[in-house]
C-alpha cells in the first residue's frame, strides 16, 4: 500500500490497484467545496494513472456522505459545482465503486448514483430528501434514479424525501450487494476485486434501461401527478420532481439533466425553499435554550401522569411509545377505567390498521399502570398534571405531589393557559415545577412548548428538553404569560377572524381564505375540532379583567349558549350531519351572524380573500413581536416553529415571522396602521416591529443576535 495524494477534504490512497478516495469532511463528509474539488482532483489523477484499476468511494468515520454542506446554504457556489463532480465519476474510463456506510443521502447519495457499482453496508440508509428543503435534487438524482430502479420507485422516494435501509435499497436494485460487515473499506475493496477479477467493466447509470416500458412509466407518473394534487396542494417542489422525471422519460440524458438543472434553479429562487430552509434551521436552534447549555438533565424512566382524559392518556401513550415506564392517577375507579381504556384505544388502533400486533401492544401496555392512589408515584422522576384548566384543581393536585414525590422529581403542569408561578408558588419546592404545554391529540402533535417560571432550577428545564428528545417532540422554549406562545398570539388572530366575521365576512369565507394559503384547516374549522366550550370557558374566565371599552364580538357566545360545541355535539360554526368529516356551511349560523350584526348596529360590508389574509397575518405578526419583544419567546424562530407545529402554519412559508419578512415589515406596519384608523384599541403597532422598521431590518436578523 502507497499513499499517492493527500487532500484536504479528500485523501487518496493506492490499495494494490485499487484507488481509494476517502470523503473526510466530519461529522457526515458533506459535499462542501473542498470535498468537491478533492474528488475531481483525484478522479483526474486515476484516469492518468497506469497503476491504477479501479476507484473504491468511501467516507470516514461512520457515514459515506450526508449531501450538500448546510454552511454553504445561501452563498454563491463555488466551482466545481456537484453536477460537475458527478458528472466526472461517471465519466471515468475506470470503473468507480461506492461502498456507503451510515448515510448516503441527497448530494452523497447522488455522487454513489454516478459511480459504476454501489454496495451498501447493514445498516446504510440511502435517500433523496431535498424536496424537505423545498429543492429536487439537482446533480443528476432526478434523471439516473428513475433510469435505475423505474419512475414509480424513483417518485416515492424523492417525492417522501424518506430513506431506505440497505435491505431496500438492494430488493429496488439502488445497490448491487449488501454486506454483512462494519469495515466499509475492506468490504469494498473485496467487492472491487471481485469486479477486476471478473472484467466487469464500466456501468454507467445514465444507460440503465429500467425506464424501457414507456406506457407503464408514464401511467406511474400520471398517478403520482394525481396524488399531488390532494397531498402537496400549494408546493413548487413535488410537481418539479415530477416534471423532472418526465424528462427522464421523454428526453435524451443530456437535455434531462438541463431540465433538471432549470427546474432545481427556478425551486432554489423560490420564497418556498428559503421558508423551508428556515424551518429546517430553526428547528435545531430551538434545542439550545440557555438552561441546556449550562445544566445536565435529571435521569427520567418512571414518569407519572395524572388525569386519563384525552390528553392525559395522549401523554401517556407518548412517553410509553418512548420506552418509559408510565403511572396513570384519576380521582375515582370510573375515571380510571377510562382513563385506561383511551390508552388502550390508541393501541387497539394501530393494531387494527396492521401497524402494531397484540405481542407488540401488551409489551408495551407492561410498562403501564393505573392507580387511585397518590403514593404510587414516590418513586416517579417526572410527573405531568393533566387535569382540567382550573387553577383550584391544578393546585390541588401539586399539593398531593409535594406530598408523595421524592426530592427531585419534577413537577410538571401541562396547561394551556394557566400562571405557572402561580402553581410553582403553591408547593414547598418550587424550583422543581415547570410547564410541559402538550398540543392535541399529545401522542401525535410534534409540539412541546417548555414553559419556563421564575424560579425553576436550570436541571430542571434542561430535563424538560430532553424529554421531548426522548418524546420525539419539539420543543419550544417559553416565558409565563396569558396562553404562553401560541395560545397567546392565537386569541388575538382569533379576534381579528371574529371581527371580519361580525363586520360581513362569513366564517366559511374566512376559512376558505386560509386554506388557500396554505392551512389545513381554517380558525372556524379548528375552533369546531377542538370544542367551542374550551373557548367559552377562557372568555368566561377573563370576563371580569376584560377592558369594558374593547371590542368583544358575541356570536362565539351564541353557538355555545345552545350547546353547539362543534364536532363533538354535531354542530358549531358547521353542521356535521354525518359525522366529523362531513362539515358543511349551517344556515342558521349564519342568521345568528346576521341577528348579532344588527344588534351592535354593524351594516355588513364584503372582503376579499386577500383583506381577510392581510389582517389576519397582520395581527399574527403583531402579536409574535409582542411575544418576542416580551421575552416570552427567545427569538422569533421559536414563535415560527411553534406555529408549524402546532398550528398548522404552512412548512414552506417559514413561520409567521419569515413570512412578514418575506411580505416586507414596512408593508405588515402600514397594514396595521390603516386598520388602527378603525380600531385603534386593538390594531396597536408592536414596539419591536417599529424599532424594526425604522432600523431597515428584519425579523431573521434577531434569529442571529448573541
Amino acid at each position: 500500500m502507497s499513499r499517492e495524494t493527500a487532500l484536504p477534504s479528500v485523501e487518496s490512497t493506492l490499495h494494490g490497484n485499487i484507488l481509494v478516495l476517502t470523503l473526510n469532511n466530519p461529522p457526515v463528509n458533506a459535499l462542501g467545496v473542498e470535498v468537491r474539488r478533492g474528488l475531481l482532483a483525484a478522479i483526474d489523477s486515476a484516469t492518468d494513472n497506469p497503476a491504477v484499476a479501479a476507484i473504491l468511494l468511501v467516507g470516514a468515520g461512520r457515514h459515506f456522505c450526508g449531501g450538500a454542506d448546510i454552511r454553504e446554504f445561501g452563498k454563491t457556489p463555488q466551482a466545481p459545482t456537484l453536477p460537475a463532480v458527478v458528472k466526472h465519476i461517471e465519466d471515468s474510463p475506470k470503473p468507480v465503486v461506492a461502498a456507503i456506510q451510515g448515510v448516503a443521502l441527497g448530494g452523497g447519495l447522488e455522487v454513489a448514483l454516478a459511480a459504476h457499482y454501489r454496495l451498501a453496508l447493514d445498516g446504510a440508509r440511502l435517500g433523496l430528501p431535498e424536496v424537505l428543503l423545498g429543492l429536487l435534487p439537482g446533480a443528476g438524482g432526478t434523471q439516473r434514479l428513475p433510469r435505475l430502479i423505474g419512475a414509480k420507485a424513483a417518485l416515492d422516494l424523492m417525492l417522501s424525501g424518506r430513506h431506505v435501509n440497505a435491505r431496500e435499497a438492494l430488493e429496488l436494485q439502488l445497490v448491487d450487494r449488501l454486506a454483512d460487515a462494519d469495515d466499509a473499506l475492506a468490504a469494498g475493496l473485496a467487492y472491487t476485486r471481485e469486479l477486476l477479477s471478473s472484467q466487469a467493466g464500466v456501468r454507467r447509470t445514465r444507460d440503465a434501461r429500467a425506464l424501457g416500458d414507456q406506457p407503464l412509466q408514464r401511467e406511474q407518473i400520471n398517478a403520482a401527478r394525481e396524488q399531488l394534487a390532494h397531498k402537496s396542494k400549494g408546493l413548487l417542489s413535488p410537481h418539479s420532481i415530477i416534471r423532472a422525471v418526465e424528462a427522464a422519460l421523454d428526453q435524451p440524458f443530456e437535455q434531462g439533466l438541463q431540465e433538471e438543472r432549470r427546474l432545481f434553479l427556478e425551486c432554489l429562487d423560490s420564497p418556498q425553499r428559503a421558508g423551508l430552509v428556515h424551518a429546517f434551521f430553526a428547528e435545531r436552534e430551538v434545542l439550545k435554550a440557555p438552561e441546556t447549555r449550562i445544566a445536565q438533565p435529571r435521569p427520567i424512566e418512571q414518569v407519572a401522569v395524572v388525569g386519563g382524559g384525552t390528553m392525559g392518556a395522549g401523554i401517556a401513550v407518548s412517553a410509553l411509545d418512548a420506552g418509559l415506564r408510565v403511572t396513570m392517577i384519576e380521582r375515582d375507579q370510573q375515571a380510571l377505567d377510562r382513563g385506561r381504556g383511551n390508552v388502550e384505544k390508541v393501541y387497539d388502533g394501530l393494531i387494527e390498521k396492521g401497524r402494531l400486533d397484540a405481542a407488540g401492544k401488551a409489551a408495551t401496555l407492561a410498562r403501564f399502570s393505573a392507580s387511585l392512589d397518590y403514593q404510587d408515584l414516590a418513586q416517579a422522576d417526572l410527573v405531568i398534571e393533566a387535569v382540567f384548566e382550573d387553577m383550584a384543581a391544578k393546585q390541588a393536585v401539586f399539593k398531593e405531589l409535594d406530598r408523595v414525590c421524592k426530592p427531585g422529581a419534577v413537577l410538571a403542569s401541562n396547561t394551556s393557559y394557566l400562571d405557572i408561578n402561580a402553581i410553582a408558588d403553591s408547593v414547598s419546592r418550587p424550583a422543581d415545577v415547570i410547564g410541559l404545554h402538550f398540543f392535541s391529540p399529545a401522542n401525535i402533535m410534534k409540539l412541546l412548548e417548555i414553559v419556563v417560571p421564575a424560579k425553576v432550577a436550570a436541571d430542571v428545564v434542561a430535563t424538560a428538553f430532553e424529554l421531548a428528545r426522548k418524546l420525539r417532540k419539539v420543543p419550544v422554549r417559553a416565558g409565563v404569560c396569558d396562553g404562553f406562545i401560541g395560545n397567546r398570539i392565537l386569541a388575538v388572530y382569533r379576534q381579528a377572524a371574529d371581527h371580519m366575521m361580525e363586520d360581513g365576512a362569513s366564517p366559511y369565507q374566512i376559512d376558505q381564505a386560509l386554506r388557500d394559503f396554505g392551512f389545513p384547516m381554517g380558525p372556524f374549522q379548528v375552533a369546531d375540532l377542538a370544542g367551542g366550550d374550551i373557548g367559552w370557558a377562557t372568555r368566561k374566565r377573563k370576563a371580569a379583567t376584560r377592558d369594558p371599552a374593547a371590542r368583544y364580538v358575541q356570536i362565539a357566545d351564541r353557538l355555545c349558549e345552545r350547546g353547539w360545541f362543534g364536532q363533538k355535539t354535531g354542530r358549531g360554526y358547521y353542521l356535521y350531519a354525518q359525522g366529523p368529516r362531513s362539515a358543511s356551511q349551517d344556515p342558521e349560523v349564519l342568521a345568528i351572524i346576521e341577528a348579532e350584526r344588527a344588534r351592535a348596529g354593524i351594516t355588513p360590508r364584503t372582503f376579499s380573500p386577500s383583506e381577510i389574509l392581510r389582517r389576519y397575518m397582520a395581527a399574527m405578526i403583531n402579536e409574535g413581536a409582542n411575544v418576542v419583544h416580551e421575552g416570552i419567546a427567545l427569538r422569533p424562530l421559536d414563535v415560527d416553529i411553534t406555529f408549524i407545529h402546532g398550528y398548522g402554519f404552512p412548512r414552506y412559508r417559514g413561520g409567521p415571522l419569515k413570512y412578514a419578512d418575506q411580505y416586507g415589515l414596512p408593508q405588515v406596519l402600514a397594514d396595521i396602521r390603516e386598520f388602527a384608523e378603525e380600531d385603534p384599541r386593538f390594531w396597536k403597532p408592536s414596539p419591536l416591529l417599529v424599532e424594526l422598521v425604522d432600523r431597515g431590518t428584519d425579523f431573521d436578523s434577531l434569529n442571529h443576535a448573541d
